[in-house]
C-alpha cells in the first residue's frame, strides 16, 4: 500500500466551510475508485491548509492518478499548487466495519 499525502497552502487561510463544500462535490468520483482504498479531505485551520489523504492499493495505482493534468485541475479548484507526498504504508487499520 501506499499513502499519499497533498498539501494545499495558501497566505489567505481556507475557510472550513469553502473546504467542505469543496469536499461534498468532489467525493464522487472517488467512491468505488479502483485501487483507492481511503481518501480524506481535511483542513488544518490554525496552519490555514487543506490536506487530502490518500491509502490506495499499490504505489503504481497510487502514483499514475497524480497526472500532471489532475495537479492542473486540484490547482485550479483550491487556487494553489499542491504538494504531493507519497509514503510507503507499512500498516493501517480500519475500523469502518465495527
Amino acid at each position: 500500500m501506499i499513502g499519499v499525502l497533498v498539501t494545499f497552502a495558501q497566505t489567505e487561510k481556507f475557510d472550513r466551510s469553502t473546504l467542505s463544500k469543496i469536499a461534498g462535490e468532489l467525493r464522487g468520483p472517488f467512491e468505488g475508485m479502483a485501487g483507492l482504498r481511503f481518501k480524506s479531505f481535511m483542513a488544518d485551520e490554525e496552519s490555514g491548509q487543506a490536506r487530502n489523504f490518500y491509502v490506495w492499493d499499490d504505489e503504481e495505482k497510487g502514483r499514475a492518478f497524480f497526472t500532471d493534468e489532475i495537479v492542473g485541475k486540484v490547482t485550479e479548484i483550491y487556487g494553489v499548487a499542491p504538494k504531493v507526498e507519497y509514503f510507503d504504508v507499512v500498516g493501517f487499520v480500519d475500523n469502518s466495519g465495527i
